[in-house]
């Protein structure tokens, strides 16, 4: 009885408060659109991203983590493509971004000449050290290294002959000390605000491929900044008995670089973290969800499952193992108890340019919002 009445009343708070798709989705098509060029290192869409975001931390009442600001600043290298991007294989002109990506490593290069195949898919010019590599489908990377040679992947269907001849200009910019911020809040618990249960995604993705192309990230991680975002709103609004803290790391997509600063430069004792919730790629859904950490937190797992099937959210909650692929990752090897969960199902956009707002459903938003309220509720009941 006690539990059935739990379930009642957690049910009638949630829905009375802010689960709102409407933001959610709003706030996906923000992200991802052009303003912020990737969220990445060109044309200023990572500091863009970061100050609107901690625009939106002041607007809901937020405290900032560090007692000053938002901000916990950084900087790292990083290989990055801000200007000229111009490939003609066979003298056919190709589309950054649809017809081919540039290899995150890749040096700048201007030249014309013959590619000699070196196997099925690998054509190359020693003189220019360029290779071309056929794909069936195209997925962009970044790095925080300047290789030897410039890597031109191409789709297989862009071209009607093997590669034979080339003309490619690529401008590139090797930053060795890129400006970046992790963005951090909190909302002070009533009865232990020493103890902390904290909500992480990452809001960069992976910029621009030339001065015309953008990677939008919707999926990649709008999704997950939206859902983190709506849960600010409601627990601004509804403090609680723990402290709740909000992070938003910048530098996961090359190499999980924001996480691991934070974690070796903690705003507050590690020791003080009850739990992590990291979420990525939280924008489909219709197959469930699978949370990696879940073997390594057995307990934790079992109450998350407990409090999907009573409310009936998610399709299925599939467990993973440890798992080095997302921003939990550097938490967990620090001792700090920890879930990273990704949707299921639906469209299969990953770092490519069709990661777009209007392609993405959001279908499960507000049940996980649900889901991450009613999770959290039970960590405080112990």
């Amino acid at each position: 009885m006690r539990a059935t009445l739990f379930l009642l009343l957690l049910i009638i708070h949630i829905s009375g408060n802010a689960q709102d798709l409407a933001f959610g989705k709003k706030m996906v098509d923000t992200l991802s659109s052009s303003a912020f060029w990737g969220r990445g290192y060109t044309k200023d869409g990572m500091k863009k991203a970061a100050n609107f975001l901690a625009s939106q931390f002041k607007e809901y009442k937020l405290l900032p983590l560090n007692g000053n600001d938002y901000f916990q600043h950084y900087t790292f290298s990083i290989n990055t493509f801000p200007g000229k991007m111009s490939v003609r294989i066979n003298d056919r002109l190709l589309v950054p971004g649809r017809d081919y990506i540039v290899a995150g490593s890749s040096k700048g290069m201007n030249a014309s000449g013959t590619l000699i195949q070196s196997d099925s898919i690998h054509f190359i010019d020693k003189n220019e050290n360029l290779i071309v590599k056929l794909s069936d489908k195209l997925t962009m990377g970044i790095s925080q290294t300047l290789g030897d040679f410039s890597i031109v992947e191409v789709k297989k269907n862009s071209l009607q002959d093997i590669p034979q001849s080339y003309s490619i200009q690529i401008e590139n910019k090797y930053l060795k000390k890129f400006n970046a911020n992790n963005i951090c809040a909190y909302v002070e618990g009533i009865e232990r605000p020493d103890s902390f249960i904290f909500i992480t995604a990452h809001y960069d993705h992976l910029g621009g491929l030339g001065s015309e192309v953008f990677f939008p990230g919707a999926n990649d991680n709008a999704s997950g900044v939206a859902l983190l975002m709506n849960l600010a709103r409601y627990y601004a609004k509804n403090p609680q008995k723990y402290s709740i803290g909000f992070i938003l790391f910048s530098g996961e997509e090359a190499g999980l670089v924001g996480s691991k600063y934070f974690t070796e430069n903690p705003l507050i004792s590690l020791g003080r973290i009850r739990f992590l919730i990291n979420t990525d790629l939280a924008g489909t859904g219709i197959d469930g969800i699978t949370v990696v950490n879940a073997s390594e937190f057995p307990k934790e797992l079992t109450m998350m499952k407990a409090v999907n099937d009573s409310m009936g959210l998610l399709k299925v909650i599939n467990s993973r193992g440890k798992a080095a692929n997302s921003d939990h990752y550097f938490f967990t090897e620090s001792g700090v108890p920890s879930f990273f969960f990704y949707t299921l199902g639906g469209v299969s956009y990953y770092h490519d340019v069709f990661d777009r707002s209007e392609t993405l459903p959001l279908n499960e938003h507000e049940d996980l919002f649900k889901l991450i309220i009613g999770f959290n509720e039970k960590l405080m009941g112990q």
